[in-house]
């Protein structure tokens, strides 16, 4: 398969270099051979791809304009509904749910541009998972190392990614679930503001925090695939009323002329030195000699841990309550214990989160973009439980989120940037925002990639 970029793709199959149908076939072997290594795809929709690039081919021979998407293949985590299967989110259980009548609204919106659904990808089960390990289907494995964990629970997305089976996939972050996967992968990922992005037609985990978004290789791709899915939606309430804001166009202003600031206090603690320096590394890249302490971060943490446990409990009660012995048994553990939490603890959570966000906003009229590090770690190895930091050993599922939960907590946009700062794996660094400024993170973004600080190479599977 050649590797290349969304934008490439559309432009070849637009000018008649290369036919849709060429594109899809080559990225269907291309994901028949590379997933037995990597376990990113759990459906591959050969039949379905190639009807929608034989029709993409027609209407470019009838002499239609093609959308800015054109021939590119996507794949989406398989909590996003696709027509005619059942949206496993991951599970067991959701495999003898009644098939999805539509597709999911955000997987339409990139259709309506000519991109291509070739299939649905691996997860944590009902995304309650920082690791992409699934008890049902496997870990989804790092294509740089595949060792070692993908990150959850977006794991099989940010893999297939990167493994360059699809420059285009789909994740949902909660609580860090597209930026912890773009770290541990080495791919681009954004979480935008909570609401910018229609999730109608996805499998919840806390409808109160839960975001969709894209991943890719690119900026310019991660842009153009999140200005494809822009717009309101009334089918998912706070969705209802953002208009379409193009960012693509924004990209080559890149970083100058921003105000800037290096996240430390709680955001230079409790990680790997590797973690810190890489986000220490984009800020010295980007001339920044300002810091910034973004206040009550850990308490924000908490906060967010109380309110995902909660809510993902009573989500599930139907489901412990009648098939308990189908869950993965550390997520059923996490969900029965949410619902054990006082619902006062709950309520002075999410008073906490209004004053939180409303902190985290006048912040954001003093600075444009908060740099930060995405995880406190490289990819672990598949299987590890704990993490040494700072000569302490500490349980790993819950120190991975560290720095992404106090930001997706506020809701606030962030484009996460794969780092090398030496010749071992990826790290991942936070391009935050202030709320519905996508475009900003993304030109700070577009500026690291074109500098060499932020790249995505294709992994080379071993």
């Amino acid at each position: 398969m050649d590797l290349l970029s969304s934008r490439e793709i559309a432009r070849d199959v637009a000018a008649g270099r290369r036919s849709a149908k060429e594109s899809i076939r080559s990225g269907l072997e291309y994901i028949a051979k590379l997933n037995p290594a990597v376990n990113a795809f759990t459906d591959v929709l050969s039949e379905r791809a190639l009807a929608s690039a034989e029709r993409i081919d027609r209407r470019r021979a009838d002499g239609e304009a093609l959308g800015p998407l054109a021939g590119v293949p996507f794949a989406v985590k398989n909590l996003i509904d696709v027509a005619g299967r059942p949206t496993r989110a991951g599970s067991k259980i959701n495999n003898d749910r009644a098939r999805a009548e539509r597709d999911a609204a955000l997987v339409q919106r990139l259709e309506a541009a000519d991109a291509v659904l070739v299939g649905a990808l691996n997860m944590g089960e009902y995304a309650y998972d920082f690791t992409g390990e699934n008890s049902h289907y496997g870990p989804s494995r790092n294509p740089h190392d595949t060792t070692r964990m993908s990150g959850g629970s977006s794991g099989g997305s940010a893999a297939a990614v990167a493994a360059g089976m699809v420059p285009l996939a789909l994740g949902s972050d909660t609580n860090g679930s597209i930026r912890v996967p773009a770290a541990f992968c080495g791919v681009f990922g954004l979480k935008p503001t909570f609401g910018r992005l229609s999730r109608a037609g996805s499998f919840p985990f806390v409808g109160s925090l839960d975001h969709l978004g894209p991943f890719a290789r690119t900026v310019s791709d991660l842009a153009a695939a999140y200005d494809a899915m822009q717009g309101v939606d009334v089918e998912d309430p706070a969705a209802a009323n953002r208009p379409i804001e193009k960012t693509e166009d924004a990209l080559p202003l890149g970083a100058p002329g921003l105000r800037m600031a290096l996240a430390t206090g709680y955001f230079a603690s409790g990680a790997d030195p590797d973690a810190i320096n890489a986000a220490a590394l984009v800020s010295k890249s980007l001339g920044i000699t300002k810091t910034i302490d973004i206040p009550e971060a850990a308490r924000a943490r908490a906060a967010a841990q109380i309110i995902t446990a909660a809510e993902g409990g009573a989500l599930h009660l139907e489901r412990l309550r009648s098939r308990a012995a189908d869950f993965d048994p550390i997520v059923r553990d996490r969900l029965l214990a949410g619902i054990a939490i006082p619902a006062a603890w709950v309520e002075l959570a999410h008073r906490f989160r209004r004053w939180y966000r409303d902190q985290l906003v006048a912040l954001f009229n003093t600075v444009d973009i908060v740099i930060a590090p995405t995880a406190p770690c490289r990819a672990p190895k598949i299987g590890q439980t704990t993490l040494a930091v700072n000569g302490q050993t500490a349980p790993l599922r819950p120190i991975i989120g560290r720095f992404t939960q106090p930001i997706s907590f506020a809701g606030l946009p962030v484009a996460a940037v794969p780092v090398w700062i030496d010749d071992g794996l990826p790290l991942g660094v936070q391009i935050i925002a202030g709320p519905w400024r996508e475009d900003l993170a993304l030109r700070v973004a577009f500026h690291l990639e074109q500098t060499g600080v932020a790249r995505a190479p294709v992994a080379r599977i071993k």
